[in-house]
């Protein structure tokens, strides 16, 4: 049975992984960000960067947030350098994707000598968000 957005996320798991090997572990988020910019747009993979989008609680504006990467307005991605992943992590990502009503999201960890790559998925969403 596929995997609901495979393609695409098989594709950014791609490009991470390409990042990783040529630059290997040791550096910060903000070191590996725009690396996967450079790969994301030589593959030709569609995504924005630094998406920021508004928080609405009970249709009131109550805070903004970037997400790292948004891609094919499908997949939230979220970019770490972090010694280990904490369920934190994995509850920040859901939160994203029900703010942008999407279910599937990736977190891509640097941090580790092999590319720590992990799927995210929640069911339901809110529809409180806007792009800007």
């Amino acid at each position: 049975m596929a995997l609901e957005h495979e393609e695409v996320t098989e594709q950014i798991i791609g490009a991470a992984i390409e990042v990783h090997k040529t630059l290997g572990p040791g550096f910060i988020e903000s070191v590996y960000e725009p690396a996967l910019v450079v790969e994301l747009r030589q593959r030709s993979i569609p995504f924005a960067r630094q998406v920021s989008v508004q928080i609405l609680y009970r249709d009131v504006r109550v805070g903004r947030h970037r997400l790292d990467f948004f891609v094919a307005n499908q997949i939230v991605v979220e970019i770490k350098a972090v010694r280990h992943l904490e369920d934190v992590h994995f509850a920040v990502v859901k939160s994203y994707l029900r703010v942008v009503g999407r279910s599937h999201g990736l977190m891509l960890n640097f941090a580790k000598t092999k590319l720590e790559i992990r799927r995210v998925s929640t069911k339901g969403f809110s529809p409180g968000f806007m792009a800007s």
